[in-house]
């Protein structure tokens, strides 16, 4: 369990760093056009499944409740960015429904896995709170498709930037977790005053 919270901390971490990086650039990259950025966000949601579906198998190895979640997020991410990216047909308002979606799915299932992870891991509201801001943002964009590209692009950057936060506070505290389950392996195996007398 130690190796698996150590290994998906890891992916986790470098989903965060994309997610972060992708919100920044649609912020500070003021000529982007909504196709462009588009093309940008399959990127990132292609490459943020990857990530998860690697956590989530690592979970899943070890027998972790809440690997299931993580996986079907990871698997939505990476068919979000496929289509984005082999469906050349697919129009702009096409695209931003399709990451609605998927920013809905993903939050149920972080709002699931958040759930699963109360009482297990110390701060494990970061998981759901991701997930309800993943909820919101989905529900958002797919209530106002039409609000203007400008308006888009500043949600969809905003969106990155404090989920990717959340993300980088989740893979924190599996690591954190991690350290105390050492502490108490060692604790565990070593020998007690008594015994070594």
């Amino acid at each position: 369990m130690v190796q698996a919270l150590t290994r998906s901390s890891r992916f986790l971490i470098l989903g965060g760093i994309a997610a972060v990086i992708f919100g920044i650039a649609a912020l500070v990259w003021p000529g982007i056009t909504l196709v462009a950025l588009i093309a940008l966000f399959g990127a990132y949601a292609f490459v943020a499944g990857v990530f998860g579906l690697i956590a989530g198998i690592e979970l899943a190895s070890q027998g972790a409740r809440h690997w299931v979640p993580m996986v079907l997020s990871g698997v939505g991410g990476i068919v979000i960015g496929a289509l984005t990216f082999f469906v050349p047909g697919l129009t702009a308002l096409a695209l931003v429904y399709l990451i609605a979606a998927w920013a809905i799915v993903a939050g149920v299932f972080e709002i699931v896995a958040g759930i699963q992870l109360t009482g297990v891991v110390n701060r494990a509201w970061v998981v759901w709170a991701t997930g309800l801001l993943s909820l919101a943002f989905g529900v958002l964009v797919a209530v106002n498709p039409g609000s203007g590209a400008l308006t888009i692009v500043w949600l969809i950057g905003i969106y990155a930037i404090v989920a990717g936060a959340l993300r980088l506070t989740y893979a924190y505290t599996l690591r954190h977790a991690r350290d105390e389950m050492r502490s108490a392996v060692r604790r565990f195996e070593a020998p007690s005053p008594e015994a070594v007398r």
